[in-house]
């Protein structure tokens, strides 16, 4: 099942117009979230921003109806599951000019959640794909994914779990699904947003948690040097939550013992089970 322009319904009954920009451009935005106890975690915080990257694309969006989306497929079920709420321009003539009016499309599928995913490792290898500061693609979530698709595939091939992706100018920007932070002391600093990155929704809860522990939270460029020297590397999104970076191009980081780790662990637990009607993560 699925909640598809305006209703709930089985996957073999969709009808998709092949005149869908979404399809034929990757004209239109994405969002993929968590829901715990049919509770969507961080819900707003998602729409907020699939709003505001849909002001800049001049896409005029029901905030509302995707709110009813998220909310159908995660009471389709009780158990922990992954939400994509997509919404594409509409169809359209032939060409790049958008149709004025536009009619959005918008649904919401769910997956299963398995709490493996949440607090694990990772090794990153560095992709030769650059993020780019100029292209509002880097910043928002579109359907044109190809690369971090492509990112991916070419840290796999090196046996790494992620891609580590770096900026024209050769600094830290992300992985191609998580943001990323160096622990250093105290000091827990995470790339600015620039361009280069998505304003990711766990960056956001890690930059507001971490003065509670103790953290000195910073928002600055970061350099390989910075990363490979850390305390600690962090990559952070909306499915796994908290992941920690054991090695970066074979190069084995984190390497000192850090109780940050455990307690942000903690912190993000416990915002997820206050948020989520008492679900208990396993930290």
């Amino acid at each position: 099942m699925l909640w598809y322009n305006g209703k709930l319904i089985k996957t073999e009954d969709v009808t998709f117009d092949l005149s869908d920009r979404g399809l034929l451009l990757g004209d239109g935005l994405f969002e993929t979230l968590t829901a715990f106890n049919h509770i969507p975690f961080r819900m707003d915080a998602h729409l907020e921003r699939m709003m505001d990257s849909a002001l800049r694309l001049g896409m005029d969006l029901d905030r509302m109806r995707m709110r009813e989306a998220v909310l159908a497929v995660a009471k389709l079920d009780k158990a922990p599951c992954i939400i994509r709420l997509t919404v594409t321009r509409g169809v359209g003539a032939r060409g790049l000019v958008p149709p004025k009016p536009a009619t959005p499309l918008i649904f919401a599928t769910r997956a299963p959640w398995h709490s493996a995913l949440a607090f694990g490792e990772a090794k990153l290898a560095a992709t030769s794909i650059r993020r780019n500061p100029t292209s509002p693609m880097s910043s928002m979530k579109t359907l044109a994914y190809l690369d971090s698709v492509l990112s991916l595939q070419e840290a796999q091939a090196k046996e790494a779990d992620d891609a580590l992706c770096l900026t024209p100018t050769g600094s830290i920007a992300c992985t191609s699904m998580a943001n990323l932070f160096v622990l250093n002391q105290k000091r827990l600093t995470t790339p600015a947003l620039d361009g280069s990155i998505l304003p990711g929704i766990m960056r956001r809860l890690l930059l507001d948690v971490a003065p509670q522990l103790g953290l000195i939270a910073n928002e600055s460029e970061c350099s390989l040097a910075d990363l490979i020297d850390a305390d600690l590397v962090i990559a952070s999104n909306s499915v796994r939550l908290l992941t920690k970076i054991i090695e970066v191009d074979s190069i084995r980081v984190s390497r000192t013992p850090s109780s940050a780790w455990s307690d942000l662990q903690q912190a993000i637990a416990e915002i997820v089970r206050q948020e989520c009607n008492g679900y208990r993560l396993a930290v």
